[in-house]
């Protein structure tokens, strides 16, 4: 990679010295002399993410090599060090390989396997994808093989089998023929049904208006030929979560025992009595399954609907002569689509019209290969993308009907994905995990010792185990009773919620996510723009509103004061109309009667059509006027589009149209007021610079418009040869220069200064003009005053490009705008950004930023304006194209790494005094407080209702007054440590207190033991729940000191401890034989709710207490590397 990304431009003379002909395809050092052998080669050549630029330059040859080769290299350094030091610190899981995500699943301590890796990559899946894209590429390859074969064979030389019609319906063509004739690229067939416009008649669709398209039209069309959708796999049913939940492996054990406890009871004491124990452990373990199976299968369906989203892609389709907007889903046999670079191709077709028109079918073959379509080769698959250029398709087959149909239906659409905190947390649960097993360990055997030796006795105070005198049942009900409470400190220990509280917290962001207009591809990119130190962000569409309008012209020699026309010559208006007509991706459509004018196609263009209808332009008439010979479709690294037109007279005429001051240098004429060719002297030159300057100064996007003309005998004739044709660009006539505003989004400014509050530096990358994204800076906010408005705050992209990588590095950290930039600009910024340690976020739209949307941390790519291309490679599709929605998707990436904090938080100080306090006991006097049903009820509290509680915590204000969080930074800071101890030794205090002084503190002495026992374990359990319940309003909040703040607003909260409260109360005085507790009494309810209680206080005055900002793990590091240091000298 670094033989081409990190070569700077005054290094590219160096590279002169490789022959065009070496080893490699992407190296042309001189376009000019290169042959259409050499261009082929490139193009056929491996190419990952980037597609070709329409006319070439070496720059776009080189960018293939930056993308085919940049993410591998930067990501090689990252993954080596992680499977060096921790298996569970993967930073990027774009890139992760299948065996490294195997490592950490391997080293994870895991009860329930099922569960845990549901939602993480299933890599058993993934292998059966890879073996169905296989098959079907294997399909398709053999076609090609064919074609190839049949292409070899001289015509003449065989008869081609006759292709037979079959009527299907009301049309006079069956789906098994088109299937047939596109699946298997029938080019003879195609001929034999009279070409593209005898196949369009057999369909009943016209090429240039496409079908009806009523209601009727679309049925009778679905019935006859299907429609574009694919079976899908059932998801799982509720049942199946239910399965899932019962392969827990302590649960397994907890349910054995309470069968053996159940049979031994009602042997011994009755089936009146004996019953009771068993039954009570089975019902808290069928009460964790259920409720667990309950919040599984909401958030798969959750999934299952964004994954809906992801699929619905919406694009134009021509019917009844009017583009429309129409779902992929929508699309029937006989829709005219028109494609434009970056599109997912709906359905199998045949091309009707192309120019350089060139197709990526990597999705289907395998192969990173692009191919040119046209009249030779007119079959499109579905599921490919439109890599360059613009053609319009004859939809021929759709749904199952095609290859990428069946390859849908096939396979299960998501296999999941991790993301670096759940693989982070998995290794946090494995730790906790290991010393829980410990202390259940211990604590088992310490109380079958103390049993088997005689130390252990009832509650009357009689030693329980005699030898030879104890039944052997009592013993096994004893020893069940043991393994149980072992069991049960291990599921209270081992915090199998806690990698699953990502998914959570994620599926219910991602839901809410979707309300602020984002649309989450990849669930790793939700957590990781909370950690987004810098926003790479587009000018038009994102930060302004995309609404342009033409508000000033230079036509001719000067500025015109009314932009209808009235005051132009006749001839330079014909011009303008002609270029304007033909050299557009836009349309008109005009509607019968009164109604508005219908103008369609991209921003720009439509802002240019409304000219020329102001300018008296009728655009069905114009284009019929002139055919069209060649296109250059617009290209981001030239920035202008062109298109050569016949004339009737046989004249030929090419029009140019793009940035101002690129065009304005191509020009050496110009028309004047009278209608007469004016050679373009140092002054006028001087005077239409000027006037570009001050248009962009004012924040207008410029466009020049051009033409020359052109001999008709030196256009080639040959189709191969006109498809290599590069449209002369020299010697042009200037036509117009035109001034389009488009607007600053209102709260654009707001949304750039809450960024900048956070942490987060917004950085401008823009095509436009350096001066047009200067005025929109400092507009946005970007550029605080005139003065930071200079290098290297500002600069342009070949400025940056012509860096060497060491300066680029450096001078990265300072750039605010980046004007006049292609996409190779803009993956250079994102690589040395990178490698300044930055956690980058980038907005694209067009498919040449597919590359740095996936070499960035972060891909937004724009929902609106956006390619399919570009929503692809991206993370995050903004729907609304709006930067306001950006800065939401930061809060909400604060906010899961917030709600996970917040929840370990309140999660590990149950966990600590849960397990201090039966250990203690346990060691103590042979006797545990919390039996194994209610260490089963306070897990469902801590993990599944306590996730539910704090994991969904909206996103708030305060979040965006913190740094970003850095990815090494601790899952557990040191604010959360010093609430966790507070509160932990608070807890363990009281409640020791009262294991070993509560029948004195209660007065029970003169109660029966057995009862008084029983009160105090009741109260025990009682105050430890209430605790839990109090603490978890103090998570809310951390590091704030109101912790009520907004909660009225979080109604899961609210339910959840509501919902806790009750079954807490019926739990004691109602389900005491289930439980082991026995009912008390007001004055004891208040002793519980005043020890939760206390929790309140203790939370505020903890908060006064300062902590280092350095976290303590690295104090302890500091300290060690000192001793050693020490110890060496």
């Amino acid at each position: 990679m670094d033989n081409i990304v990190r070569e700077s431009s005054t290094d590219m003379e160096a590279a002169t010295c490789f022959s065009d002909e070496d080893k490699n395809p992407f190296i042309i050092t001189r376009t000019k002399d290169a042959t259409i052998e050499r261009l082929r080669r490139w193009r056929l050549g491996e190419r990952i993410g980037s597609e070709i630029e329409g006319a070439i330059s070496p720059a776009t040859v080189k960018m293939d090599n930056i993308v085919r080769e940049s993410s591998t290299d930067m990501e090689a350094g990252t993954c080596v060090s992680d499977d060096d030091k921790n298996p569970f610190i993967i930073t990027r899981t774009k890139d992760t390989t299948i065996e490294r995500l195997r490592r950490w699943r391997q080293e994870a301590l895991v009860l329930n396997p099922s569960r845990r890796f549901r939602y993480t990559l299933d890599l058993k899946k993934e292998e059966e994808k890879k073996e169905s894209l296989r098959k079907i590429r294997a399909h398709v390859e053999r076609l090609r093989d064919k074609i190839r074969f049949q292409e070899g064979i001289p015509q003449g030389t065989g008869e081609s089998p006759q292709f037979s019609l079959v009527p299907n319906g009301d049309f006079p063509i069956g789906q098994e023929q088109l299937t047939s004739l596109t699946r298997d690229h029938n080019i003879s067939a195609l001929r034999q049904c009279g070409g593209v416009k005898g196949l369009s008649d057999l369909l009943k669709t016209n090429l240039e208006k496409g079908i009806n398209g009523d209601d009727a039209d679309l049925l009778k069309r679905r019935n006859v030929f299907g429609s574009n959708t694919y079976p899908k796999k059932k998801g799982r049913s509720f049942w199946m979560f239910l399965w899932d939940a019962w392969q827990d492996l302590t649960l397994i054990i907890l349910m054995v025992a309470a069968v053996a406890s159940l049979a031994l009871g009602i042997k011994t004491e009755g089936i009146k009595e004996g019953w009771c124990d068993g039954a009570s452990i089975a019902f808290a373990v069928i009460l964790i399954i259920a409720v667990t199976a309950i919040s599984d299968y909401r958030q798969s369906l959750q999934f299952q609907n964004l994954n809906e989203e992801k699929r619905n892609i919406h694009m134009e389709v021509i019917r009844g002569g009017r583009r429309i907007e129409a779902s992929i889903y929508d699309i029937v046999v006989g829709d005219v689509v028109p494609l434009n670079i970056g599109d997912q191709v709906p359905a199998d077709g045949i091309v009707i019209s192309a120019h350089s028109f060139y197709i990526d079918e990597s999705s289907m073959t395998g192969e990173s290969k692009i191919v040119h379509k046209d009249s030779k080769d007119p079959f499109l698959m579905s599921g490919c993308k439109v890599a360059d250029g613009n053609g319009v398709m004859l939809v021929t087959s759709v749904g199952t009907n095609t290859e990428w149909g069946v390859l849908m239906a096939s396979i299960s659409e998501d296999t999941g994905e991790e993301t670096p905190l759940q693989v982070r947390l998995n290794g946090v649960a494995t730790f906790i995990g290991i010393v829980g097993l410990t202390v259940a360990f211990i604590v088992f055997f310490v109380l079958l010792a103390r049993y088997f030796s005689g130390h252990t006795k009832n509650e009357g105070g009689i030693t329980q185990f005699i030898t030879g005198r104890t039944r052997v049942g009592d013993a096994v009900d004893v020893a069940i009773i043991i393994l149980t409470i072992g069991v049960a400190i291990v599921i209270v220990a081992v915090p199998e919620e806690l990698p699953l509280a990502v998914t959570l917290t994620l599926a219910y962001s991602m839901r809410k996510m979707m309300a602020d207009k984002a649309l989450v591809r990849r669930l790793s990119a939700c957590e990781t723009m909370g950690s987004a130190t810098t926003i790479c962000s587009d000018k038009t569409g994102t930060l302004t509103l995309n609404e342009m309008t033409v508000v000033e012209a230079y036509v001719g020699e000067k500025k015109i004061d009314s932009l209808d026309g009235n005051q132009l010559p006749p001839m330079l208006t014909s011009l303008l109309i002609e270029g304007i007509a033909q050299n557009t991706t836009g349309s008109i459509y005009v509607p019968a009667g009164d109604a508005d004018v219908e103008v369609s196609g991209s921003p720009t263009e439509r802002a240019i059509l409304y000219w020329g209808i102001k300018l008296g332009m009728n655009f069905e008439a114009v284009r019929s006027e002139s055919s069209v010979i060649q296109v250059f479709p617009f290209n981001s690294q030239r920035k202008r589009s062109g298109v050569a037109l016949q004339l009737p007279n046989s004249e030929v005429h090419i029009h140019w149209k793009g940035a101002a001051e690129i065009v304005l240098a191509s020009c050496t004429q110009y028309i004047d007021s009278n209608d007469c060719l004016v050679a373009m002297d140092e002054e006028k030159v001087n005077f239409f610079k000027n006037a570009i300057e001050d248009m962009a100064s004012r924040s207008l996007r410029c466009v020049a418009i051009a033409y020359t003309k052109y001999y008709r005998q030196s256009v080639p004739v040959d189709e191969e040869q006109l498809s290599q044709w590069v449209l002369p660009e020299d010697d042009l006539v200037l036509l117009a220069i035109v001034g389009l505003k488009d607007p600053c989004r209102p709260n654009v400014k707001d949304a750039v200064q809450l960024c900048q509050i956070a942490g987060v530096k917004v950085r401008m990358v823009t095509g436009d003009n350096i001066k047009t994204a200067r005025a929109i800076a400092l507009e946005c906010g970007m550029l605080t005053s005139e003065m930071d408005a200079t290098e290297p705050n500002i600069i342009e992209g070949k400025n940056f490009r012509a860096l060497s990588v060491a300066q680029r590095e450096e001078i990265a950290e300072k750039i605010s705008v980046m004007g006049r930039s292609s996409p190779s600009d803009k993956l250079l910024l994102v690589q040395a950004l990178r490698k300044r340690g930055h956690v980058v976020a980038v907005t694209g739209d067009g498919t040449n930023d597919a590359p740095a949307l996936h070499e960035a941390d972060i891909g937004l790519a724009m929902g609106i304006q956006g390619t399919e291309v570009a929503k692809e490679g991206s993370d995050i599709i903004i729907l609304d194209d709006n930067f306001a929605s950006v800065v939401k998707v930061v809060r909400w990436g604060r906010s899961v790494y917030a709600n996970i904090r917040k929840f370990m938080q309140f999660q590990h100080t149950v966990n600590v005094a849960a397990l201090i306090i039966n250990f203690v006991a346990a060691v103590s006097s042979g006797d545990v407080p919390l039996n194994a049903v209610q260490l089963l009820w306070i897990n469902l509290i801590m993990d599944t209702l306590g996730v539910l509680a704090l994991a969904t915590e909206p996103p708030t204000d305060h979040l965006m007054q913190r740094p970003p969080i850095r990815r090494s930074e601790p899952l557990i800071t040191n604010i959360m440590w010093r609430n966790l101890i507070i509160q932990a030794i608070y807890q363990l205090s009281v409640l020791l207190l009262l294991n070993f002084e509560g029948k004195n503190l209660l007065n029970l002495e003169e109660d029966d033991r057995n009862h008084a026992n029983k009160v105090k374990n009741t109260l025990i359990f009682n105050s430890f729940v209430l605790c839990q319940i109090f603490n978890e309003f103090n998570a809310r909040k951390p590091d704030e000191k109101n912790i009520f703040r907004g909660i009225t607003k979080n109604h899961i909260f609210m339910g959840i401890v509501t919902l806790t409260i009750v079954l807490q109360i019926i739990i004691i005085e109602f389900l005491g034989k289930f439980a082991k507790t026995v009912k008390l009494n007001w004055k004891q309810w208040v002793i519980s709710v005043v020890i939760g209680l206390i929790s309140w206080p203790l939370a505020f005055i903890g908060k006064f207490i300062p902590v280092p900002d350095t976290p303590i793990s690295n104090l302890f590091k500091r300290r060690r590397l000192q001793r050693n240091s020490q110890l060496i000298n």
